[in-house]
């Protein structure tokens, strides 16, 4: 399983390097220990607690108005395979990105929970809102 460090993490969530490693060391997000004594997390783990950070936020930043661009580096949070197609779910800060494609693309990209993708985005039609 693919681990990821405090700084990896941060840029995957969305958030600065210092408000992830705030978030681990309060215990949100369980780190180990590597070899050289840098602390990481389980890609697993990351996957989950970016779910739970998007679908409850974080309290700690605001809020950005700003017209998403079209890659979304982030982690994948589930994969769903059929007979022919698959379902892959990428969690890219706050953004949660759904995409269809075929098994045999899953398989040979290896896609599994917990590894880093990014989700691309092409579209004839781009809607904007304001909150």
């Amino acid at each position: 399983m693919q681990s990821y460090t405090i700084g990896q993490a941060a840029r995957l969530l969305g958030v600065s390097p210092d408000t992830a490693r705030r978030w681990a060391d309060a215990g949100r997000v369980a780190t180990h220990r590597d070899d050289g004594g840098r602390r990481l997390i389980d890609g697993r783990d990351l996957a989950d607690f970016s779910v739970e950070v998007a679908q409850g936020g974080t309290g700690e930043e605001e809020v950005s108005y700003t017209s998403a661009r079209n890659a979304f580096p982030g982690i994948v949070t589930a994969v769903k395979l059929g007979d022919v197609a698959a379902q892959v779910e990428i969690q890219a800060g706050p953004h949660r990105l759904v995409s269809l494609l075929t098994r045999e693309a899953v398989e040979e990209l290896g896609l599994e929970v917990g590894m880093q993708a990014t989700a691309r985005v092409k579209s004839t039609s781009v809607h904007i809102d304001r909150t």
